[in-house]
């Protein structure tokens, strides 16, 4: 008798997965999410001593916990009052640290970094994933793809399990691609456009999105014309503007934005939680056409968040008053999890009902944009950029997305490279103020007339975008403008190259 392996196991559950996503609908993934969700709480409950002791001190008696109703009255774990209580071994399954382990931190930006374990089990979640993404770029060719991953490879998770993920699912789809973990190299990596590219069908460039508009900036000085890479795109770690997809479209001549970018939601708690797909996209899109829908999905007239879907196999969300919380699979499970991300959570039924109610027929608009076999029924989680990640003006918060979007557009982005940096400051007379740091493009430099573009355009999108900030410029006219700043490209103060850029500091 043959012996199946565990990695033939592995690979047959993943293409089982990859099908189901592909073909089933929506009330077998409301089956999964609940039943997975129900699973691990039972199963954590009795082999994770901190947990145990977690829900002992919560009065909590597991075996009472039988529906996923139930289920929504288990209490909330989070970094502080949990993972930070109690020593880490205690929290990994069986209280047991002896077993093969990656670490990964977090990038400590609201605290202390906190060093996740993880086993094999997120990378392969995550080949699924980037499979995917993989195999919807084919389009009637399987030709060699060269993947240059441009995250940073140090300690943080983005680098090493994107590695991982394409690793895993290339070698499972017997597809032809090379990895090149470039890092933050930008002269590695246009090497790579220079030498390695001709011999390849396809190119996928990962990493944060400002980063690759940096690249892609760049690449005619280095002489690579990135309309000639076939090139496709994968970020991470932030919410990507649609004017920033559309920037990237029409500088790299993309065969299908739907298909040929993807921006995952992920962390280095529990690694990639949820992606974008061609309908997460086109319905963020859509939205951002029509306030009536926009309003109906997001219950926000000013943020737009990232818009994802997630499998429940892997990863179950929820979001009680706008907190999401996960309850998910790792070296240290984590249930009910309260990540600090602020959102919602609607099913693909839902997605469907409010895209009638606005007379909008999805697979109409899908047929427009060449996505009709690439409608997935998974649940949608939607993510804010984080309130702790923005500043203030008089009490009003100032979001990083109100100004994303006008500095990558006509005629700043020819002389901005589209990042910045928000302070709030307090002048002499202890006056507040914004003070906002402009990165120049490479070779350019800053001039009265560019200062004053760049300020009349910016005071409008945050009129626009804020009602309560249209109020206080009315009130205080030049006093709540916002004080400008140019800095050369990669300037190390608030630019430095390659890393996660801090769109605000304290």
């Amino acid at each position: 008798m043959d012996v199946i392996s565990g990695k033939d196991l592995n690979n047959k559950k993943a293409n089982l997965i990859l099908n189901a996503i592909r073909t089933k609908k929506e009330n077998f993934w409301l089956q999964a999410k609940e039943k997975n969700a129900l699973g691990l709480f039972h199963l954590a409950s009795r082999r994770v001593p901190a947990y145990k002791d977690f829900l002992r001190k919560n009065k909590v008696q597991p075996e009472k916990i039988k529906t996923f109703q139930d289920f929504q009255f288990v209490p909330l774990t989070n970094k502080k009052e949990y993972l930070q209580k109690y020593p880490l071994a205690s929290l990994t399954w069986d209280g047991s640290l002896n077993k093969p382990l990656v670490y990964c931190s977090t990038s400590g930006s609201t605290g202390e970094p906190f060093y996740f374990p993880r086993n094999h089990q997120l990378d392969w979640e995550s080949s699924v994933i980037h499979q995917l993404f993989l195999e919807n770029g084919f389009r009637g060719h399987n030709g060699p793809t060269l993947i240059i991953i441009a995250f940073g490879m140090g300690v943080w998770i983005g680098g090493l399990i994107t590695y991982k993920a394409f690793e895993i699912a290339g070698q499972r789809g017997n597809h032809s691609i090379s990895i090149l973990t470039t890092g933050i190299n930008k002269k590695e990596i246009f090497s790579a456009l220079q030498q390695l590219v001709p011999h390849y069908h396809q190119v996928i460039l990962v990493g944060y999105a400002p980063f690759i508009k940096d690249i892609i900036d760049e690449a005619p000085e280095y002489g690579v014309n990135t309309k000639k890479l076939n090139l496709r795109l994968l970020f991470a770690a932030e919410i990507v503007p649609e004017k920033l997809r559309e920037y990237f479209t029409q500088k790299t001549g993309l065969n299908n934005m739907f298909l040929d970018t993807l921006n995952v939601y992920g962390t280095a708690d529990i690694g990639t939680m949820a992606y974008e797909t061609p309908v997460a996209i086109l319905l963020r899109r859509l939205a951002l056409k029509n306030k009536n829908l926009f309003q109906l999905f997001f219950s926000s007239n000013n943020k737009v968040p990232t818009l994802a879907q997630y499998d429940p196999h892997f990863i179950t969300f929820e979001a009680p008053n706008g907190d999401i919380l996960l309850t998910g699979n790792n070296s240290i499970p984590l249930i009910r999890y309260s990540i600090g991300d602020r959102g919602g959570v609607f099913s693909f039924g839902e997605a469907k009902k409010k895209l009638n109610e606005s007379r909008i027929s999805l697979l109409g608009e899908a047929k427009k944009v060449g996505i009709s076999k690439h409608i997935y029924e998974l649940p949608f989680v939607y993510v804010y950029e984080r309130d702790d990640l923005a500043t203030t003006l008089y009490g009003l918060i100032i979001y990083p997305g109100f100004l994303k979007s006008v500095l990558l557009g006509k005629p700043l982005n020819r002389f901005l490279s589209g990042k910045f940096t928000i302070i709030t400051k307090f002048d002499r007379r202890n006056n507040q103020y914004l003070e906002i740091n402009l990165e120049l493009r490479r070779g350019k430099e800053s001039s009265q007339r560019l200062k004053e573009v760049a300020l009349r355009k910016i005071i409008a999108e945050l009129r626009s975008k804020s009602s309560e900030f249209r109020e206080l410029s009315d009130y205080l006219v030049k006093r709540a403008w916002p004080k400008l700043i140019f800095w050369p490209a990669e300037h190390p103060l608030h630019f430095k190259p390659g890393v996660k850029q801090k769109w605000v500091k304290k």
